[in-house]
């Protein structure tokens, strides 16, 4: 087994094991290695700190660098994610790309409200912002077979 630093491109740090380099190598390749953070493939090795043991201090670590998660705390994001994912689909209506002129009709009264959820650009999320529309972002992570 091999523990791997990895940086997606959002550039969110985090740890991975893998069988033997080879094994990251093609899951990489086939967009099957994920970030906790916010779900992005792409997806590259991040330089590692050796763990070398201080002089005269039998047994302590160098500093290991960078914040990472470790394998639970990333298990543990992806679970309270998908349950997020469920909860919202369960209990809003789903309005694709018009989800900016929706937000707009709740907002102003042209139609009744009720929870939505959709796609918007950045610049559409930060116009209903200017407007006084409350919206979220969620980081929505793309379904698994597992």
């Amino acid at each position: 087994m091999i523990l791997y630093n990895l940086c997606c491109s959002a550039d969110h740090v985090f740890e991975a094991w893998f069988r033997d380099s080879a094994a990251y190598d093609e899951q990489a390749a086939a967009g099957e290695v994920l970030c906790p953070v916010c779900g992005n493939a792409s997806v590259a090795k991040a330089p590692m700190a050796p763990r070398i043991a201080r002089g005269g201090d039998a047994g302590e670590e160098a500093d290991p660098g960078p914040q990472t998660y470790t394998n639970s705390k990333a298990a543990e994001m992806r679970r309270m994610l998908t349950e997020l994912r469920r909860h919202v689909e369960d209990n809003s209506d789903y309005v694709g790309d018009k989800f900016a002129e929706e937000a707009r009709k709740i907002h102003y009264g042209e139609t009744e409200e009720h929870n939505i959820y959709g796609e918007a650009t950045e610049d559409q999320a930060e116009e209903l912002t200017e407007e006084g529309i409350k919206v979220g972002r969620i980081p929505w992570l793309p379904r698994t077979d597992s």
